[in-house]
């Protein structure tokens, strides 16, 4: 059975820092593109990064500059590091793991809710 279990998430300020964590279990993480999308209250779920096998990656305009993502395969693990959170990052972020880092892929974590606000 495939889970992505996403860790991280909470409250923080406007500017602040914040470390997004995805263990992956029951697949072979590392032949996989991984990566995160997000959704706000009353928008559509949306790409933030991605991650190939090969170190490929794929981020939305919007984080670019300020978020990077990294995978750790040894530990089945993928991460996103943000920078200069903004109010508009508020969302809850979703792991994702599929074929691609250009769209999304059939396996999905719970989400773990990030809130930037002061």
């Amino acid at each position: 059975q495939v889970q992505l279990v996403e860790s991280g998430g909470g409250l923080v300020q406007p500017g602040g820092s914040l470390r997004l964590s995805c263990a992956a279990s029951g697949i072979r993480s590392s032949i996989y593109a991984m990566g995160w999308y997000r959704q706000a209250p009353g928008t559509q779920r949306e790409l933030v990064a991605k991650i190939s096998s090969g170190q490929s990656t794929n981020f939305a305009d919007s984080v670019k500059g300020r978020f990077t993502i990294s995978r750790d395969n040894a530990k089945n693990t993928v991460y996103l590091q943000m920078n200069s959170l903004k109010p508009e990052d508020t969302a809850v972020y979703y792991c994702n793991a599929g074929s691609t880092i250009y769209s999304a892929g059939a396996y999905w974590g719970k989400g773990t809710l990030v809130t930037v606000s002061s």
